[in-house]
């Protein structure tokens, strides 16, 4: 049978494994942040009647620009921003994909602050824009003055920040993302997929957006509206780095069914993300149980927990397995994430790790 190994591949391409998460059929799946609700009725019937509508023209090509879904998403985005201002894709990832492909590449270099989103360096691998991994405190802080710092030596073309971040959860001091604004001499891209989640006073870098055409700020639907099966993300910036978005993005890339079924969703936001103080409950609700146990835990900001085990990680993570609750080994010494869900879900959760004392 032939393997990799037998191809020819791109050599910095081999040994490497695919970005994913185990996809188990458990009771309780809490190992990708999703949105543990379903879709609501109301909602389910617009989506079906908004991507019914198109299917008579599948036989055209769709809007390539997605005007009116980019119109759609500006208006949810608030800020003062157009269309003119937001680009979509097939989920954030694809968002950043073009973003390297467009101000990275061979010759160019980005940097992360991590543990963070583990996608980004992959992004940068397939794009051959070299990674360059930063480093966070003990607690996984970023203070603006270790951010500066690290910008200062290594002068990268992009600067990945993820508020909240991923896997910690914790949400980004304004004063951080300024800071790197003033020192990066390339884009800057704030990734927000987790914003709906943050605690109250939590200031997003949209409000930064005017007067700084180096920032970039992306988002999804896949988390606080439920659409992961539906691929959305999109980013907001200054007009000119839609433009340079444009410049290698595929052609059609988002589906006319996508776009209807998410402008849909967009349409009902209100019911969609309806769960998304619910959730936080829950997140709140996982962070007060586990502090009370002993365990150390980050504070989040978004719709997960990181929390400390004894020991080895992988064990811990098989004991909750073997419990029927899937939680991630985001491949922390000592550390797991957890999604916050439904009331049910926690209690699974909260039961399972009893047997991790």
């Amino acid at each position: 049978m032939t393997t990799l190994d037998d191809l020819p591949i791109r050599d910095d391409l081999r040994g490497r494994s695919p970005y994913g998460a185990p996809q188990l059929d458990v009771p309780v799946r809490l190992n990708t942040n999703e949105n543990s609700y379903p879709v609501p009725d109301p909602v389910v019937e617009a989506i079906g009647k908004a991507v019914a509508a198109e299917l008579r023209d599948l036989n055209r090509y769709p809007d390539r620009d997605a005007v009116a879904l980019r119109a759609d998403l500006a208006a949810y985005l608030g800020h003062g921003l157009t269309a003119d201002h937001v680009w979509a894709a097939n989920g954030s990832n694809e968002i950043q994909q073009q973003l390297l492909q467009a101000f990275g590449g061979p010759g160019r270099t980005a940097l992360g602050f991590t543990p963070a989103y583990s996608m980004h360096p992959l992004l940068a691998l397939g794009t051959g824009t070299r990674w360059v991994p930063g480093a966070r405190d003990a607690d996984f802080g970023l203070t603006a003055a270790d951010a500066v710092a690290q910008v200062r030596a290594h002068r990268p073309d992009v600067v990945f920040l993820c508020s909240p971040n991923n896997p910690t959860g914790t949400a980004l001091d304004p004063a951080v993302v300024a800071a790197v604004l003033d020192e990066a001499p390339g884009m800057v891209v704030v990734d927000e997929a987790y914003a709906e989640f943050a605690r109250a006073g939590t200031v997003s870098a949209l409000a930064v957006l005017p007067g700084h055409p180096r920032l970039v700020v992306t988002r999804t639907m896949s988390k606080a509206f439920g659409f992961a099966g539906g691929r959305l993300g999109y980013l907001a910036a200054d007009p000119a780095v839609v433009e340079a978005v444009q410049l290698v993005r595929l052609p059609y890339h988002l589906s006319a069914l996508t776009q209807a079924a998410a402008r849909a969703a967009l349409a009902h936001r209100d019911a969609l993300l309806g769960t998304v103080t619910a959730i936080k409950e829950q997140r709140d609700r996982i962070v007060a149980a586990l502090r009370a146990r002993g365990h150390r835990v980050a504070d989040s900001d978004a719709n997960f927990v990181l929390f400390a085990v004894d020991g080895d990680q992988g064990a811990a993570w098989r004991t909750l397995l073997d419990a029927g609750v899937l939680v991630r080994d985001v491949g922390l010494p000592g550390w797991l994430r957890v999604t916050a869900g439904t009331p049910a879900e926690t209690d699974a959760f909260l039961t399972a790790t009893e047997k991790l004392s």
